[in-house]
């Protein structure tokens, strides 16, 4: 499994409409092969900063099978309006920690 971490600035102000978006657009990435789950957080001190959580079956899953797909557009024409500036992604692999 890969975790894709993506850190999103919003427009200030516009943050119920996006969080609203985000939901509705949920089913566009949830139908791409290889995701798992998506998990949404809001900043606490920075109520305009956003993580989300996508889990994916694997790198390529994102990067190939959804990024290149003709569903990233969509999922992007949903969210991407309310973006202060363009999302700062990563992906992560779990790390055995049981000795």
């Amino acid at each position: 499994m890969v975790l894709e971490h993506a850190l999103i600035t919003i427009r200030p102000g516009t943050a119920d409409d996006f969080e609203k978006a985000l939901m509705q657009a949920r089913s566009v990435i949830a139908a791409s092969p290889g995701f798992i789950s998506l998990e949404l957080r809001r900043g606490v001190e920075a109520p305009d900063y956003y993580l989300l959580l996508v889990e994916w079956e694997t790198i390529d899953d994102h990067l190939v099978g959804f990024r290149q797909s003709e569903a990233f557009p969509e999922w992007r024409a949903a969210i991407g309006p309310y973006f202060q500036s363009p999302p700062v992604v990563d992906h992560f692999a779990a790390v055995e920690t049981r000795s």
